[in-house]
């Protein structure tokens, strides 16, 4: 395999429970610092633990009309700016036809659309603000990123759930490797946190009002999140021209589908595999090549144990295994996006991060997770496991460059 095989990654751009950049989010995921707290506005509920983002910066410079965008947006477009400055690019002198968007967000501005829901409860249709689709519908975080830029190479939403940041970043490195575009910007957002959206999956009983805690042998749920995760991904060819900084690489994608159930993971995890897998095989590397693995690891009972069983088939090495979920929650359709920029931070800095929240690991789960501090590791391979509700599961290689 070549140096510059696979796609390079140019810049980042975190906002998160943690903080509004990747900085304070890596320290808090590098730390193993817990950032669920209860939330006021679920406090009625039966679970009230969230991970929300406090302060989302606007847009800059300022979009007209910024007020109206829904959170999942702004965030959006705010950890997108950092990931253009990371890479040192100015969308002024790039060519706009050669720029693709490609976002993950799975279920939409549900902000947006409770605000509109209860004003035509309580005034009628006349009191629905004409901005109410334009923030609400799934695309309209993808559109108001290319709007915001000018890109106008393709641009496209991906929404499969959990996994949908990872399926973004699949999608756009097929388009740069098509030769539809010389430079992808990737995007999973997602503001989930209201009532609605935490009754449903509370009635899923998928929830913890306690704390995430992945792979712990007292896991009961996730912790639900917000938050956005950026990603410039370019062909090496384009990056090597204009002597970009080179953080990594994304080496290979796999992806497939349980067709099994609307919610519940396959037992064996036989999809999952095939995909990390295929994953690997597309890298061009054995599996004991991969040196460390941010996993899915949602702090489900069925999840977390389906991931295990998966990563002891097919990684016997027992790589060290994190999970950012114990920090960060579940951000659900960004969780994809923001795992894959801390992977890359983590080949960076030689570390894996530990896992917020594992104190006591499930004994019947096989593999090496990171817990207390973070790790000293050189990696030259890493997998960033994505799954999502309906069978949907997305595998990313990242590589050291």
């Amino acid at each position: 395999m070549t140096r510059d095989a696979g796609v390079v990654v140019t810049g980042l751009g975190l906002v998160t429970s943690a903080g509004p950049d990747t900085e304070s989010t890596w320290a808090a995921v590098r730390e193993g610092r817990v950032t669920a707290r209860p939330d006021p506005e679920l406090r009625d509920l039966a679970t009230s633990l969230s991970c929300r983002v406090d302060d989302v910066p606007a847009p800059r410079p300022r979009l007209p009309r910024a007020a109206h965008l829904d959170p999942a947006a702004r965030m959006g477009l705010a950890a997108v700016a950092q990931a253009l400055d990371t890479a040192k690019l100015d969308p002024a002198a790039w060519d706009p036809a050669r720029v693709a968007v490609v976002t993950g967000c799975s279920v939409g501005g549900v902000h947006t659309q409770r605000a509109a829901a209860t004003r035509f409860a309580a005034d009628g249709p006349a009191s629905v603000s004409p901005y109410f689709l334009t923030g609400y519908l799934p695309n309209m975080v993808c559109a108001t990123v290319a709007l915001h830029l000018g890109a106008c190479g393709p641009t496209l939403n991906v929404a499969t759930a959990c996994a949908s940041g990872a399926t973004a970043i699949g999608t756009a490195r097929d388009l740069l490797a098509s030769d539809q575009c010389d430079i992808a910007v990737v995007c999973g957002a997602d503001a989930s946190v209201t009532p609605l959206i935490v009754t449903g999956f509370a009635q899923l009983r998928a929830l913890s009002d306690v704390a995430s805690r992945p792979f712990d042998r007292a896991r009961d749920g996730f912790v639900i999140a917000e938050g956005a995760g950026a990603l410039v991904l370019e062909r090496p060819a384009h990056a090597a021209a204009r002597s970009a900084p080179r953080l990594a690489r994304i080496a290979g994608y796999g992806a497939s589908s349980d067709a099994h159930h609307l919610v519940a993971p396959h037992p064996e995890g036989r999809h999952a595999e095939r995909a990390l897998r295929a994953a690997l095989a597309e890298a061009g590397i054995a599996p004991g090549d991969v040196d460390h693995v941010n996993a899915h690891g949602t702090s489900t009972l069925r999840g977390d144990a389906m991931e295990a069983a998966v990563l002891a088939r097919v990684l016997p090495h027992r790589p060290p295994v994190t999970s950012a979920k114990g920090a960060l929650g579940h951000s659900l359709g960004a969780a994809g996006a923001i795992e894959a920029a801390l992977t890359v931070l983590a080949l960076r800095a030689d570390v894996v991060p530990p896992t917020a929240g594992l104190t006591d690991q499930d004994p019947a789960l096989d593999i090496d997770v990171v817990a207390g501090r973070a790790r000293p590791v050189s990696s030259a391979f890493a997998v960033s496991n994505s799954f999502g509700f309906g069978g949907h599961n997305a595998v990313v290689v990242v590589a050291r460059d």
